[in-house]
């Protein structure tokens, strides 16, 4: 398989229009409502199967919704059969239905989010030749599909320059998802950058074993702050919810304890808003590592609808392509923080330090 580096973007760095109204994690739910608006000439429709974080999971999914949202209002489309739209996925068994249903509605393209729709994605591709297929972080080698990949390790480093130079209990935790080659880039990037500037710090790992389960995210992350860690960095998508939750809990019921959550795929600043008891606003959103989900899917569908799929391909996204990186929200970094992350990045863009994917 040809492997395409350096695809060039254009970054939408104002925020995505976030998700409004939208059904529960069940199968097959879909908020479509009208059509394209364009008349004559075919839209070139574009639509997507969730994992089972669902389409407003606050992180991976609900970025690449709004990816598909901006290219559906830069080329006058509404959300529906004839423009753009979502199936949400209950659990794995609903992947290869949801994208097979989507094929037969006759969508131009049809991705699936996420590694877990790899198997299903494999499939239906291969039984729906005619279709266009996209899966975001896996490969899949068929000529009707596009292997979109981000260098999650690289960004991971950076959040991990910034925790090891924020903590002062020199304790910090990492929360994954499911335990994977994909998570393991997160999890890799984040102790090798923590170590970079903190060789002292120690790094609790845990991992939930679920991407939805944030009441298990609230206990893990209950553990690593009773056991000394002021700072946990999680990439468990809407498992990781429940990591913010317990954060705020803990700064509400004690409001001068300094303890920071790190988020991850999208810009989590809000997420970590909160109020205390006597309705002083707080925040315990450290940054977030950026992986632009959003700008990927936009930047395909549209090289797709110009007659530029590139079917077979696997397409990276890294530091050197602005599609990785941390959160524009840095109201809590100081500027030699900032500096220092600016520092480490040009190293990693040029070469002269190489983040591990693998333990």
């Amino acid at each position: 398989m040809k492997k395409k580096m350096g695809l060039a973007l254009t970054l939408m760095l104002a925020a995505g229009s976030i998700l409004g109204a939208c059904g529960g994690n069940s199968n097959n739910t879909s908020g479509s409502t009208s059509g394209s608006g364009e008349e004559g000439d075919k839209a070139f429709t574009v639509a997507m199967v969730t994992d089972v974080g669902g389409v407003d999971d606050k992180s991976f999914n609900q970025s690449a919704w709004e990816g598909l949202k901006a290219y559906g209002d830069d080329n006058s489309l509404e959300k529906g059969s004839k423009g753009y739209d979502y199936l949400q996925s209950a659990s794995d068994a609903d992947y290869a239905t949801n994208l097979n249903t989507l094929a037969r509605k006759n969508f131009d393209l049809i991705y699936g989010i996420g590694y877990q729709l790899q198997g299903a994605v494999e499939e239906i591709a291969q039984q729906q030749k005619e279709s266009k297929f996209a899966i975001v972080d896996s490969v899949v080698e068929q000529p009707n599909v596009a292997s979109i990949n981000f260098k999650e390790h690289q960004g991971s480093f950076l959040v991990g320059v910034v925790a090891g130079l924020t903590t002062k209990t020199n304790k910090v935790g990492f929360v994954g998802g499911m335990e994977s080659d994909l998570i393991t880039k997160f999890e890799v990037g984040f102790i090798e950058g923590v170590k970079a500037v903190n060789p002292d710090a120690t790094i609790d790992v845990q991992y939930a074993g679920a991407f939805d389960k944030a009441d298990l995210g609230k206990a893990i992350a209950s553990s690593m702050y009773k056991s000394g860690a002021d700072i946990i960095y999680h990439a468990a998508g809407g498992t990781g919810n429940g990591v913010f939750s317990e954060a705020i809990d803990l700064k509400v019921a004690d409001p001068e304890r300094e303890l920071w959550v790190i988020g991850v795929d999208k810009d989590q600043h809000e997420e970590g808003n909160g109020k205390t008891k006597d309705g002083e606003d707080f925040n315990i959103t450290l940054t977030s590592m950026v992986k632009r989900v959003d700008v990927a899917v936009k930047d395909l569908a549209e090289k797709a609808k110009d007659g530029n799929f590139p079917g077979g391909e696997i397409i990276e996204y890294g530091l050197e392509e602005d599609a990785i990186g941390i959160a524009p929200s840095t109201e809590h970094l100081s500027e030699e923080i900032i500096k220092s992350v600016e520092d480490y990045k040009q190293k990693i863009s040029s070469g002269e330090i190489e983040v591990p994917t693998k333990k």
